[in-house]
């Protein structure tokens, strides 16, 4: 007896995130300020995968991403894949990239930091590590980890 498969559809135009990191799809939707009445979105959670065991998967049709979504979805899915889909085909494929500098995306833990007051300042945070995730506060120089960046999405 042959075992039922289910697809999902593919998509015409749009973008695929691949290899999100498991249990984390919520976030990068949230991200993105998905899902929204006009733009359908398919979304895949702990879905096996040969190279990690477990991921997750995103498919936004008829929207490509920014660089500034791209620079908050590698905080929160490092390893992640794009494609871009045009016409059903995939037309570009690319690894997200850490910004060596991230400005406006998470704001400072540090309740003390001139970016939590009522001064007009931008958060702004230099990049210490990839793996985990480690960010450095331009101002007051406080660390931020995956853990904090996770509960601000």
């Amino acid at each position: 007896m042959k075992k039922p498969e289910m697809k999902v559809e593919a998509i015409k135009n749009g973008t695929v995130i691949d290899h999100i990191t498991a249990n984390k799809s919520l976030h990068v939707l949230k991200i993105l300020g998905l899902p929204h009445e006009d733009i359908n979105v398919t979304v895949a959670i702990n879905v096996s995968s040969q190279d990690v065991g477990k991921k997750d998967i995103v498919k936004i049709e008829n929207r490509e991403l920014d660089s500034s979504e791209l620079d908050q979805i590698a905080l929160v899915a490092p390893e992640a894949t794009i494609n871009i889909i045009r016409d059903y085909n995939v037309v570009a494929k690319d690894k997200v990239r850490f910004m060596k500098e991230l400005k406006s995306i998470i704001r400072c833990t540090n309740p003390n930091c001139i970016t939590n007051t009522n001064e007009p300042i931008e958060s702004r945070f230099h990049l210490i590590k990839t793996s985990p995730v480690l960010l450095r506060c331009h101002y007051c120089e406080r660390l931020i980890d995956a853990e904090e960046i996770d509960k601000q999405f």
